[in-house]
């Protein structure tokens, strides 16, 4: 019993030591879409691309990015293309060993 409590209060007293740290690990970007007929001065102010949210996505995540929610929202002139979604958790399986490992 005694070696019992020896080997667990280290562990009870390493967790018990750790914060809890709340992590949102979901995030958003948006883009604007052109659509219909739209002035010069709007076009030269602004970059109307809705590829712009998969580059941000994958400038963020390490792994790779799964999109959960995907929105169209009106503007003037033009469309806002919203994304949320998360990176992929990092984990090392069996499978995927050898490309942890290799050079």
């Amino acid at each position: 019993m005694r070696l019992f409590i020896v080997l667990a209060l280290p562990a009870v007293l390493a967790t018990a030591c750790t914060p809890f740290i709340p992590i949102k690990d979901d995030f958003g970007t948006s883009a604007v879409k052109p659509t219909g007929n739209i002035p010069p001065e709007f076009a030269e102010f602004n970059r109307y691309d809705p590829q712009v949210n998969a580059v941000v996505s994958e400038q963020i995540c390490a792994t790779p990015y799964i999109l959960d929610t995907e929105k169209s929202l009106r503007a003037t002139p033009g469309e806002f293309a919203a994304w949320i979604g998360r990176c992929e958790q990092y984990q090392i399986r069996l499978d995927n060993l050898a490309e942890h490992f290799s050079p």
